[in-house]
């Protein structure tokens, strides 16, 4: 069985949702919203996938207090709390709450994102890599352009879960293809 656990901001914890419906083999509106052809990944069978937890943490509290996150970057920005970070922060803060979350969680494969201001930051950590990369939108949380915003996190979603979908079919090429993507080998 394969762990995974997500602590998402822009992605409203839409990503741990989507693969808790594509581990338990839901239909119809139970199932899956942005998953629609499995077989263009490979052959992994999903059914083997455990979703832990699937946390939405939009405030720097919560990346303190929930994550346990002693000294997160200081925000640029707080709109009502919430983390409002450029894009190189954001990439760093996603990469600070899947460490945080696989951590807490002992999961195979963890998930982080967060985006203030540009395409965000989204982390995909496995005990093998370590995958960064942004959304294929460009935002500002400042704005509260929300045809914009909400175009920025269904990027965000369905990047991300495209890259796990890889990652456990062991699609590497693919994931180097994609846009704005850094893999290291751990």
């Amino acid at each position: 069985m394969i762990k995974i656990a997500t602590a998402e901001c822009f992605t409203h914890g839409k990503i741990g949702l989507e693969l808790h419906s594509l581990a338990q083999k839901y239909e119809g509106n139970f199932g899956s919203k942005y998953i629609k052809d499995l077989d263009k990944y490979g052959d992994f069978d999903y059914s083997n996938l455990s979703v832990t937890c699937s946390l939405f943490i939009p405030t720097i509290d919560a990346v303190k207090d929930i994550l346990r996150v002693e000294n997160p970057p200081n925000p640029d920005f707080l709109i009502k709390g919430i983390k409002v970070y450029d894009e190189k922060g954001d990439k760093k803060v996603s990469e600070i709450m899947a460490k945080a979350v696989m951590r807490l969680t002992n999961c195979d494969i963890s998930i982080g994102t967060t985006a203030g201001i540009g395409r965000g930051g989204i982390c995909i950590l496995t005990k093998d890599y370590s995958i960064i990369t942004t959304s294929d939108v460009n935002s500002d949380l400042r704005d509260n352009n929300s045809e914009e915003l909400y175009q920025r996190q269904l990027s965000g979603i369905k990047k991300a879960i495209d890259i796990v979908l890889l990652l456990l079919n062991e699609k590497y090429d693919k994931i180097n293809s994609l846009k704005n993507i850094r893999i290291e080998k751990k």
